[in-house]
């Protein structure tokens, strides 16, 4: 997922995607313990975009959505 289709989500989206991705991750690990993964370079794609997610995610909780009017 690209860094550009992460900011148009909303922060609930982006969460969603964030366990949707720990899931696949936890699962291509199970599959790589057993011998049956056939695909290696996803485990490095996953990691990678959740730090991308998480990276979004937080930097969108620090930014104020609005400021009160003087």
């Amino acid at each position: 997922m690209k860094t550009k289709e992460i900011r148009e989500l909303s922060t609930a989206e982006i969460e969603s995607k964030l366990r949707e991705t720990r899931e696949q991750l936890l699962q291509l690990r199970l599959r790589k313990q057993t011998g049956q993964i056939e695909k290696p370079h996803l485990l490095h794609a996953y990691r990678k975009d959740m730090a991308r997610l998480e990276t979004i995610l937080h930097a969108k909780k620090q930014t104020p959505t609005s400021v009160p009017a003087a």
